[in-house]
């Protein structure tokens, strides 16, 4: 179960789905939702506005249109109210959903954003911690190899992700 963390653009990356992280409305955002928005193309708000909605914690699939990947799994994760609205479970089930979604498609290769991190405020380590642990747990429950990439956006997001991959 190969896991590894890059310094990345994430809409550049050739891998059977990206995840977006957006919002519940699925409506084109900030940060990397705007980014992925912006690269796939104006069919993918169409799609996103077909499915309507996704609650958080969970997660939907479209196409990719013009991007490399052939799918966008688009999690939603929470908000950071201070941990006590049940953040961490919150987050780790949009990385489970991702993960099913991917396997539902049929795909074999997933990378991920630092999810809720940006303007939902999720501090890095913990939403990095969360991140790590779900995706390693997932794999080993689920007994499969999916390639799982963490693109992270700087340095200190890599040097973070690095670090927990690397812990036992």
């Amino acid at each position: 179960m190969p896991m590894r963390a890059i310094k990345a653009d994430i809409t550049t990356l050739d891998v059977d789905a990206i995840v977006n992280a957006a919002n519940e409305r699925l409506t084109p955002g900030g940060g990397v939702s705007g980014a992925i928005h912006r690269a796939a193309g104006p069919e993918l708000a169409a799609a996103c506005a077909a499915i309507g909605h996704c609650p958080t914690g969970e997660a939907r699939i479209t196409p990719g249109f013009r991007l490399k990947a052939r799918h966008v799994i688009h999690a939603v994760g929470p908000v950071w109210h201070g941990g006590r609205r049940g953040e961490p479970d919150l987050l780790a089930g949009a990385y489970r959903a991702s993960l099913a979604r991917l396997r539902e498609a049929g795909g074999r290769s997933i990378a991920f954003p630092a999810i809720s991190t940006g303007i939902y405020g999720y501090p890095l380590r913990e939403a990095t911690r969360i991140a790590v642990a779900t995706v390693r747990d997932d794999l080993a429950r689920n007994g499969d190899d999916l390639d799982v990439t963490f693109a992270c956006f700087d340095q200190h997001t890599l040097d973070t992700y690095n670090q927990e991959l690397a812990a036992p």
